[in-house]
């Protein structure tokens, strides 16, 4: 059997009297996408703010590629492997999409304070691959001629790509997705669903994602949890989720079931 990429390992999470989490556990397998879903408060970013290392679990741990993550800051985590977007998308607004990929690839490209202070050749020759790597990643998402545009004036839909690209950028194994269709409308969901089956399919990434757009969950994911209230319910291919009386109780509907049964 093909190891785990990452495991939650019985984490509970508690603010005060509040538990956001209560002993879940989940398993990742590698190039594999894997959705969470659950209704509004079930404490999905929460668990995405643990693996990332915002939060820290009250109990349990979190492992990625064998080796225990909780404890580890952001950044550190993210050094190993592991990038994600949020549901509020975090860019430098001012910067052209090109800039917002390269600050991903900054700790790839950089080439050291004086060289960059006095534009050596060295420096031009590094900002130049920076360059070229990052047109590539604008492509790969479908912004490829947005590259000169400000962040702040893209359209909602290619601001979500381009958070998108920024995190491929720090060339993640497993990438978490906060949210990344919400707000979308039907014709860039679509255009998501594309871009996610080729970051699975052609570069053999692994992706956790939470969202509640179940066109797009059931479209592309291979396994799928539920959280409710903090407790996992539920945990199966998406044929099953669908038929899961537990999950429509909780979440799809009766309405919402029917639709995805087809």
């Amino acid at each position: 059997m093909e190891a785990n990429i990452l495991g939650v390992n019985n984490v509970t999470v508690q603010f005060g009297g509040i538990i956001a989490l209560s002993d879940v556990s989940l398993e990742v397998t590698p190039g594999t996408i894997h959705a969470v879903i659950g209704p509004n408060g079930a404490g999905k970013s929460t668990l995405l703010n643990v693996i990332s290392g915002i939060y820290s679990a009250t109990k349990g741990d979190v492992s990625f590629e064998g080796e225990r993550l909780s404890g580890l800051a952001g950044h550190e985590i993210n050094a190993k492997g592991v990038a994600r977007t949020f549901q509020n998308t975090e860019l430098f607004k001012e910067m052209t999409a090109l800039e917002n990929v390269k600050v991903g690839l900054d700790r790839f490209h950089a080439c050291g304070v004086i060289n960059s202070a006095l534009h050596t050749k060295q420096w031009k020759k590094s900002d130049a691959e920076a360059d070229e790597a990052a047109r590539e990643l604008l492509k790969l998402v479908g912004l490829g001629d947005d590259e000169t545009s400000s962040a702040g004036i893209l359209p909602f839909g290619k601001q979500r790509r381009l958070e998108i690209a920024r995190a491929l950028a720090t060339r993640p194994k497993l990438l978490l997705l906060d949210e990344p269709a919400a707000g979308l409308r039907a014709a860039e969901v679509e255009d998501l669903i594309a871009i996610l089956r080729e970051l699975k399919t052609n570069q053999g990434l692994t992706i956790l994602i939470i969202d509640h757009v179940m066109a797009l969950v059931m479209a592309i994911s291979d396994r799928i949890s539920v959280l409710n209230f903090g407790h996992k319910i539920a945990d199966g291919a998406p044929k099953e989720i669908r038929e899961s009386a537990e999950v429509i109780k909780a979440y799809l509907g009766e309405k919402a079931a029917d639709a995805y049964s087809t």
